[in-house]
């Protein structure tokens, strides 16, 4: 069995800031942005919930270097602490750490709020403080009520709106996870697209059966056709993606062949006397595959 490697050591410790070398300069008018005083008030409220990250301490000075949460400790420094609870990343290189972490996603903020209610701050406290609407918030702490762990399993390092599970509530488990994994493999993950699916959706995928669906103008034939029609594309749509991968890796080699071959000055004289409809089209095969890298 494969074991993982974490990034960094789970259990968090506590370090001064005196202890901790920045690896950036605070940005121009940062104390006065509208984000830093969110953060401010947000840490004031409930606290520091994500821990700094730091690199292993030097030997020599025992100093440790900040990896990620400048601003963090720029606002646990403006209202008065000495020090933070920190992760210790097993790898050194700040720029390395950087792009390899995924940002705070949906599910993680879900988990976040969710623990400082558990804490006892209160939800009308928390969205004063994150500077957002009571509503908003409620949504936020409800937001995997009514979903199956398999998509919440999908979408869990994927950013959304709060006002998608709504939708997803509506479907039955089964559907949740079809419904999902097209809005993630078109990377398509919004509201607009998760109600096209639901109206699209047959009665019997729905935890309501018994509740007829009604969009304005269209009418049960119309809405009939919309779900066969639908169903067709979910399935050609899973066809093309099960031969998607080695489609992308005959277009990578035929492209690498193709540019190798009209870099031969033989050849393209060759073609453009004798072949010029062929030519047009390997030219337009290594353009196209150019293009995809911009």
């Amino acid at each position: 069995m494969t074991q993982k490697h974490l990034g960094f050591i789970p259990e968090p410790l506590t370090v001064a800031f005196d202890n901790l070398l920045p690896s950036r300069k605070a940005p121009e008018g940062l104390m006065k942005s509208r984000k830093f005083k969110q953060i401010l008030s947000s840490i004031d409220a409930v606290g520091l919930i994500e821990p700094l990250t730091i690199a292993k301490a030097d030997r020599a000075s025992g100093k440790h270097l900040l990896l990620d949460g400048h601003i963090r400790m720029f606002a646990l420094q403006e209202l008065g602490f000495k020090d933070a609870p920190c992760l210790i990343a097993k790898d050194d290189e700040s720029y390395t750490y950087n792009n390899r972490i995924n940002r705070l996603s949906t599910i993680q903020e879900h988990f976040m709020i969710r623990r400082a209610v558990d804490r006892g701050v209160t939800p009308a406290r928390l969205a004063k403080s994150l500077e957002l609407d009571l509503d908003l918030i409620t949504k936020k702490i409800n937001l995997l009520d009514g979903i199956c762990s398999e998509a919440v399993g999908l979408l869990k390092d994927k950013q959304f709106s709060a006002n998608l599970s709504p939708v997803l509530r509506k479907l039955k488990p089964y559907r949740q996870v079809e419904c999902v994994e097209l809005m993630v493999a078109t990377n398509n993950i919004t509201v607009a697209y998760a109600q096209a699916l639901l109206a699209a959706t047959p009665s019997n995928m729905l935890v309501n059966e018994r509740g007829q669906k009604k969009i304005k103008g269209v009418t049960s034939e119309q809405m009939a056709k919309m779900e066969r029609e639908m169903a067709n594309l979910e399935g050609q749509f899973k066809l093309v993606e099960q031969s998607y991968g080695q489609d992308v890796l005959n277009l990578v080699l035929a492209k690498g062949y193709l540019t190798k071959l009209l870099d031969n000055d033989a050849v393209i004289r060759f073609l453009s006397q004798n072949n010029p409809d062929i030519l047009r089209e390997f030219s337009g095969i290594v353009r196209a595959a150019a293009l995809d890298k911009q």
